[in-house]
């Protein structure tokens, strides 16, 4: 169980056009242009929604540097994927525990963008991710983010869910159950007590976690435990496949940082991230929209 723990430990709202006209009682599927008048003027009433939105953010692409303007992400499936561990990532008793995945297991040529702890408190990559509109996943440490709570809210009334980190960021593995337990579930309640609502989702510091880890968070109401399968930075990406590629489905993992610890700011990092995903012909989705 301890290799289990110790390979991971080595890494580091889209829209969709509509859904088609509803059968006809009685008669066979007919396509939207046959459908009548409110069928054909719903879908092209959404078509120029859709070109309006990504004309849009070619214009934001524009204003922040981005090489490309971002891919619309589809909208996410009415039936949600099954997510289960990884294989090499379980603990004894896995399966009644919270899965760890690196990957959502989809066709759709999605990648999904997570930022983990809440050290750098930058406003320019809040307006930058309002403006562009690409949705993202916060993973937060209570010790790294109670000076300033009201940054994480503006970023969760722009729709970011804000999930557990523990409270202070400690190697899981290297403490007993108990002590795993009070940084879950205490991040559960502070998380809960700031922003109104009680996360699901879990991330252990450093990817690392025993069967206590998956213990205590199942105890503490977490659902589910995304790792992650890259690693952005503002010049580079590293990958946990050999390949060294992204897949449908990827979780990429990149960190509230600025140039205290990068060379470079959050806005250069999402700069950098969204030309390698989008030169890669994704989108980057809504993690939640999945799961």
């Amino acid at each position: 169980m301890a290799a289990a723990a110790l390979l991971v430990a080595a890494l580091g709202t889209g829209c969709g056009a509509a859904d088609s006209a509803a059968p006809v009682k009685g008669k066979p599927d007919r396509p939207a242009a046959e459908a009548g008048p409110g069928a054909a003027g719903a879908l092209a009433n959404s078509a120029e929604k859709l070109k309006a939105a990504q004309a849009a953010r070619a214009v934001m692409a524009k204003k922040w540097g981005l090489a490309k303007t971002p891919l619309m992400a589809p909208a996410g499936p009415r039936t949600k994927p099954e997510i289960t561990t990884r294989e090499g990532f379980e603990v004894e008793g896995q399966d009644e525990l919270p899965p760890v995945f690196t990957t959502v297991p989809t066709e759709d040529k999605v990648v999904f963008l997570t930022v983990d702890d809440g050290a750098e408190k930058d406003p320019e990559f809040i307006r930058m991710m309002q403006e562009l509109k690409i949705p993202y996943t916060a993973f937060l440490s209570d010790y790294l983010v109670r000076d300033n709570y009201p940054y994480f809210k503006e970023m969760q009334a722009a729709g970011v869910t804000l999930n557990n980190h523990t409270l202070n960021h400690r190697y899981m593995p290297g403490l007993n159950y108990e002590q795993q337990r009070e940084e879950i579930c205490g991040q559960q309640d502070t998380i809960q007590k700031q922003f109104g609502a009680r996360p699901r989702l879990f991330r252990p510091p450093y990817g690392n976690y025993n069967q206590d880890t998956l213990r205590a968070a199942k105890s503490c109401g977490i659902k589910a435990v995304p790792l992650w399968n890259a690693e952005a930075f503002p010049n580079r990406m590293d990958y946990r496949e050999w390949d060294r590629d992204l897949h449908p489905g990827d979780i990429i993992l990149t960190h509230f940082r600025g140039r205290e610890d990068w060379k470079g700011t959050m806005p250069d990092m999402i700069r950098h991230v969204m030309k390698t995903v989008t030169d890669k012909g994704y989108a980057v989705a809504r993690l939640e929209d999945y799961l």
